[in-house]
């Protein structure tokens, strides 16, 4: 499959939907008539995404809100308290019937909306990606949680009676024969960690937890971590989501993976339930207008993709493109998750929910659902390790969940290397825009060094550019063509054909 894409170049000064600046947004821009699996990888590897069929790259400098690619290392990904806390409510909710007030998905919505209705050829589309996500909200903090259990036990104990306090003698401090006072969790932490060290195989170093991580730590260089406290985490993620109940459970959800095409008849036939639960949602949360979710609107962003579907040997069963992750509750559409499944990822383009239940935390369930798909297709195709989940902006106080989901990497707006989040968010708390790769030696490897062999596509033919400049080129075009090339990298310039006219 050969990809060509219409060259825009880039768009200024317009409305950006996370701060709400009225013209503080600069990004450039193509439209994609059809794109392949290996090319689109490549282009999300240098910063860029796709809203329908328009592919854009924010301008990192410029911009007002710097949007940084994130990935998740999906394999070695451990579920924190919060993410455990979703998993077991949802269990809970299929087996009882019961939702349980707490986190909910309206506390931290994501402020991403939908583009203004614009001419088609004109519009710049933002990422789709709506988490719907609460971090710490609702939970009780462990101190508080200790310190409720201490108060219980006193009361319910042994020992009802009430203590006296022991008053401790002038001039006498902390005695320094006793070891400091420490936390149940840490002690637990530290024996688990004894007990990993004491039973790891000959020649396996477990590095030690840092909170300081070394300036020069990359994604390609992870923290080795011990293979039986990964599985066992691993284990527990995937526990969570297949416990759907049992046949006596009151709910019984279904997950159906179907290509977003109307050529697949699954999709065809859900078409008008997903579009219905996208305009309530949207209208809901959003609270966007009837004319701004309708199915025209739905189609152009979260149906058509120029992706098109993909069969490989040593690929993944589902093959290669763009998917609705689809959610049924009792054969009622709950949510839909839209993805693409690429070479090296599953990249996450935006999610939508029934607005009813959104004390579920979906929004968390479908990523941690996306995750463990993610793990299942790398046993089906190898490449496959990382989990996209679109645009991090530090910026954006809201949008600063998805770095929850670890291990991550960010992207370096300047290299193109991929660095360890837990460097890269002490630079942006000093400033919006970071370069995250110390080694200023280092650029883009992927930099084009000549046009000669970028390719275009001029009056239904194929060629270098050497050829077309040759023959038809005007004096603008070699700047153009220039630009596309550093955007999109020599790889993909040669291999994507440049829409000439």
């Amino acid at each position: 499959m050969v990809s060509i894409a219409d060259y825009r170049g880039m768009r200024e000064g317009y409305s950006c939907g996370y701060c709400g600046h009225p013209e503080g947004k600069y990004a450039t821009g193509m439209w994609a008539h059809v794109m392949s699996a290996e090319d689109y990888q490549d282009l999300i590897d240098r910063g860029w995404r796709r809203s329908g069929k328009y592919v854009y790259k924010p301008t990192m400098h410029q911009t007002c809100c710097p949007q940084y690619t994130i990935r998740c290392h999906a394999l070695d990904f451990l579920p924190n308290k919060t993410h455990k806390k979703v998993l077991k409510k949802m269990s809970k909710f299929l087996a009882k019937g019961d939702i349980t007030k707490g986190l909910t998905d309206e506390s931290t919505m994501d402020m991403n909306t939908l583009p203004d209705l614009l001419p088609v050829q004109d519009h710049l589309c933002p990422d789709l990606r709506d988490p719907n996500i609460s971090t710490k909200e609702g939970l009780q903090e462990p101190s508080e949680a200790i310190a409720s259990n201490q108060a219980t036990k006193t009361f319910f104990g042994s020992e009802s009676k009430v203590q006296k306090k022991r008053t401790p003698h002038p001039g006498v401090g902390v005695d320094p024969a006793r070891p400091l006072c420490r936390k149940a969790k840490d002690i637990r932490r530290e024996r688990k960690r004894q007990k990993l060290l004491h039973g790891q195989p000959e020649g396996l170093k477990v590095e030690p937890r840092s909170s300081t991580p070394s300036a020069t730590a990359t994604a390609s260089n992870p923290p080795t971590q011990h293979p039986q406290a990964v599985n066992r985490q691993s284990k527990l993620l995937e526990e969570f989501i297949s416990d759907q109940g049992g046949p006596d459970a009151s709910h019984h959800l279904e997950v159906r993976l179907v290509p977003s095409s109307f050529e697949n008849a699954a999709f065809e036939t859900s078409f008008e339930q997903s579009a219905a639960l996208f305009a309530k949602y949207q209208m809901a949360i959003h609270k966007d207008t009837a004319s701004e979710c309708s199915h025209d609107q739905f189609t152009r962003f979260l149906c058509d993709s120029p992706l098109e579907e993909e069969h490989r040997a040593d690929g993944p069963s589902e093959g290669y493109g763009s998917f609705h992750e689809q959610f049924w509750l009792d054969g009622k559409l709950l949510a839909v998750g839209v993805l693409d499944i690429l070479p090296r990822c599953l990249s996450s383009v935006y999610f939508y929910y029934d607005p009813d239940y959104s004390n579920l935390s979906l929004g968390v369930y479908s990523a941690l659902r996306e995750i463990a798909l993610t793990k299942r297709m790398h046993h089906e195709a190898t490449d496959i390790r990382h989990y996209y989940i679109g645009y991090y902006i530090h910026s954006c106080p809201k949008m600063r969940y998805k770095a929850q989901y670890r291990p991550a990497d960010l992207l370096c707006p300047e290299s193109y290397h991929w660095v360890q989040v837990e460097h890269c968010l002490p630079l942006l708390d000093k400033a919006k825009y970071s370069r995250f790769n110390t080694d200023l030696s280092a650029g883009d490897d992927d930099c084009p060094v000549s046009l000669d062999h970028v390719m275009v596509l001029y009056n239904r033919c194929a060629m270098p550019y050497n050829v077309y400049q040759q023959r038809w080129a005007h004096s603008k075009d070699e700047a153009e063509v220039r630009e596309y090339a550093s955007f999109v990298g020599q790889r993909c310039a040669e291999r994507m054909l440049l829409y000439r006219g």
